[in-house]
């Protein structure tokens, strides 16, 4: 079996790289991503000399090289992990977004088309429902949710999956989405809620909280999500969305004081700023399709998850330290120092 597994040189993309050369020693890995500021060779040091691992640095949106790349290893599936993903950036800058995420989706297709395929996997979001009251805790996201997009990210990604089921019904190209909730684990970029928090508190910095930081998600372990992708790629019902949340719903808050206990930091350290635009208050995933058919459940809690994301960046602060002071600092100044 060969897999094209594209933007796997990013977060979760490369814990699927991993788990899926772990489990199938005899598959062949093809890792298509152009690395952005999100991605970087780093985070696939323990495969690159994997004899059944290929690295390709090209843009998905470039249909020549995709193309090129299908003529070279005729690949049995395709997951679709390469997304610009961030809700802010979304916010500063749409089109970067609608190229990526949409226009890359449709390139990724066409050539599935071209060269034959046996399943072409597109790895979404639970965003695209929009959010839930948080006075509701009995509603969750199902897959007939109707779409309801807040941002230009999370609309982008439902102009990818309404694409990806358009090509299945007129064409017939044998296509699954899976919608996840929020993740976390190794190698989370740093911008994001958890991997910021730790590190922002580990150099005793303020810890940014949209709002009052009562905005609810359920969060995913990122081994978890892998697990369910895999089950969804090989066992899945063509033309089928599964859902993949993690039944552990927690408030902003609440996370950032967890990690300031588990780092023994005070409290004090948490900073209120201004909320994010159009700022959803509550995701929360149904997952019973996926364990009915497919009998995936998450595996792990989120106090057990947390603390072994928190060990991790400790334990890997050669990983994460090169991007906090880089680049990615102005990116942060930018997004937190007036607010």
């Amino acid at each position: 079996m060969t897999i094209i597994v594209t933007g796997g040189a990013g977060f979760i993309g490369s814990n699927f790289i991993f788990h899926m050369l772990n489990k199938y020693p005899d598959y062949r890995i093809i890792c298509l991503d152009c690395l952005t500021y999100a991605g970087s060779l780093s985070t696939l040091e323990p495969v690159m000399d994997n004899p059944n691992f290929r690295f390709v640095k090209e843009s998905i949106t470039d249909r020549a090289a995709v193309e090129k790349l299908f003529e070279e290893e005729h690949p049995d599936m395709v997951v679709n992990f390469a997304a610009e993903s961030h809700v802010d950036r979304s916010i500063e800058n749409p089109q970067v977004f609608l190229d990526t995420n949409i226009i890359g989706t449709s390139v990724l297709m066409d050539a599935c088309r071209k060269y034959g395929i046996k399943r072409y996997h597109q790895v979404s979001t639970d965003e695209v429902y929009g959010d839930l009251p948080l006075d509701r805790p009995d509603m969750f996201f199902t897959e007939t949710t109707p779409i309801h997009t807040s941002s230009p990210y999370s609309s982008s990604k439902a102009g990818a999956d309404l694409l990806v089921l358009a090509y299945h019904r007129t064409y017939g190209l044998p296509v699954t989405i899976s919608r996840c909730s929020n993740n976390y684990g190794p190698y989370h970029f740093p911008e994001k809620l958890i991997p910021l928090m730790i590190i922002n508190a580990l150099h005793d910095k303020p810890l940014p909280v949209y709002g009052e930081g009562l905005n609810v998600r359920d969060w995913l372990y990122v081994e978890d999500h892998c697990k369910a992708i895999d089950l969804v790629i090989h066992n899945g019902r063509v033309g089928e969305v599964y859902n993949i949340g993690g039944h552990n719903e927690m408030k902003n808050i609440d996370i950032v004081k967890l990690i300031c206990k588990e780092l023994g930091k005070p409290e004090s350290l948490i900073t209120y700023v201004t909320d994010r635009k159009g700022h959803d208050m509550r995701y929360a995933i149904d997952p019973t399709k996926i364990h009915n058919e497919l009998g995936w459940l998450p595996e792990t809690m989120f106090t057990d998850g947390i603390k072994k994301t928190i060990k991790w960046y400790l334990d890997n602060e050669a990983w994460w330290e090169p991007i906090v002071s880089g680049e990615y600092q102005n990116y942060y100044e930018k997004m937190y120092a007036n607010r």
